[in-house]
């Protein structure tokens, strides 16, 4: 590549706009809100060794690894902008200023998942010391992998990444969401920080990506999407693509409200929506409402919502977090039967936040991430995986060491050296 255009057309390969977990979001298979009755018992394809939390998803060396593979294969391609842009011509300086920041903002959503893959979830008294993953800058895959970052090195360089990405990004990223925006930069930001538990620095980011998008939400009691584009959805920011298609647990079913649309628009039901069979119940928007079969694992304006929420609700600021509560709400339930969420009670508002972002948020790739985070505060209870017959197959306790995915082994095959986690 030799000019600013073709960069500018190295950021719109398909590839980049692909979500975790891609095509159909393998990474849930990892959540409590899954249930396959009919899994094998043992597992065999990567899918199901996903689902049984083993420690390694393939032993095929000849195959790139699951979600590792991906992630690095999109940062070569960032860096690839990263490391020739300055060089391109044909451009002006703003024109090249924006691609390196896209680039920026992409490499570091990349790096957000691995260390929440393969780092443990953050702890700011071990994040210092607790190893992530290799920070790679180069797109020479011949060079030698450098060692693996902490998490506190990762974090603070993808912070500053995307801090110096956003002077320089698109103000609008509307015709194609999965392009960069200065809304997209502080989208990311506030999932950073969410994740790093620092609630403060979330809500602030969280804030200043809905000022500086034109995106809004969808009222599901409203006319619905026609189009599956993803790109352009409605509430969209940042977007990245998946094809919902999960096996809904009855206990997740059975936590909906009956006036709640999300279940008779995303869900499909063989029993008719009475939650009394296992398995019966599939999160499949292509098959309940076409217009939005994709699913967004990138950031969304109820995602940006959600955070503000737990965070106001975390520091007992409870008219922000029932206020942005009922901005997510009122779009989700039946018009002519809602009521506002309405509680003087911190850890009642909390819990309800909670709640409402498992429901908005399942099979987006950040449930697992959720559990990790709710783990650290001992707010989550031993998850089983069972057979058809009920009996259990797989636990995954609280604390338990599974939380972490481990290197994969076609990874230590090329750097022998590198540490293992438990």
């Amino acid at each position: 590549m030799t000019t600013v255009a073709n960069y500018d057309q190295w950021l719109n390969d398909p590839v980049l706009a692909r979500g975790l977990g891609y095509p159909t979001g393998v990474f849930d298979l990892l959540n409590d809100n899954i249930d396959v009755p009919t899994v094998p018992n043992p597992p065999a394809q990567p899918s199901e060794l996903i689902y049984y939390w083993r420690p390694q998803f393939s032993t095929d060396l000849s195959v790139a690894p699951i979600f590792w593979g991906s992630h690095y294969a999109n940062i070569n391609q960032f860096n690839t902008v990263l490391l020739g842009i300055e060089q391109a011509t044909g451009g002006t300086t703003s024109q090249i200023k924006s691609l390196k920041a896209e680039a920026l903002l992409g490499r570091a959503l990349e790096y957000f998942y691995l260390v929440n893959e393969y780092g443990n979830a953050y702890d700011s008294a071990k994040a210092a010391t607790d190893l992530a993953v290799p920070f790679v800058t180069s797109n020479d895959v011949s060079q030698t992998l450098p060692p693996r970052s902490t998490i506190a090195d990762i974090y603070n360089q993808i912070i500053a990444d995307v801090t110096a990405a956003i002077p320089d990004l698109p103000l609008d990223n509307s015709s194609n969401k999965f392009r960069g925006s200065v809304a997209a930069g502080y989208s990311v930001l506030a999932r950073i920080y969410f994740y790093a538990r620092n609630y403060t620095d979330a809500q602030k980011n969280a804030l200043l990506a809905l000022q500086h998008t034109t995106a809004s939400m969808l009222d599901l009691n409203g006319t619905l999407p026609t189009t599956s584009l993803l790109g352009t959805q409605q509430d969209a920011i940042y977007a990245r693509l998946v094809l919902g298609n999960m096996t809904a647990s009855l206990n997740f079913m059975r936590s909906f409200a009956s006036n709640d649309l999300r279940v008779k628009r995303f869900y499909v039901s063989s029993d008719g929506y009475a939650f009394t069979k296992r398995g019966a119940t599939m999160f499949q928007p292509s098959s309940a409402t076409p217009g939005l079969q994709n699913t967004n694992t990138g950031t969304s304006v109820q995602e940006m919502k959600l955070i503000i929420a737990e965070c106001a609700a975390r520091s007992n600021d409870l008219p922000t977090a029932l206020q942005q509560l009922d901005g997510v709400r009122k779009n989700r339930y039946a018009s002519a039967s809602y009521q506002p969420y309405q509680s003087n009670n911190r850890d009642s508002v909390l819990q309800q936040v909670l709640l409402e972002r498992n429901h908005e948020l399942p099979y987006s790739g950040l449930r697992w991430f959720d559990m990790r985070r709710l783990d650290k505060e001992n707010r989550m209870d031993t998850v089983y995986r069972y057979d058809a017959l009920g009996n259990i197959i797989a636990t995954l306790p609280p604390h338990g060491d599974r939380y972490t995915l481990q290197i994969p082994v076609q990874e230590l095959r090329f750097n022998p050296g590198m540490p293992q986690n438990n």
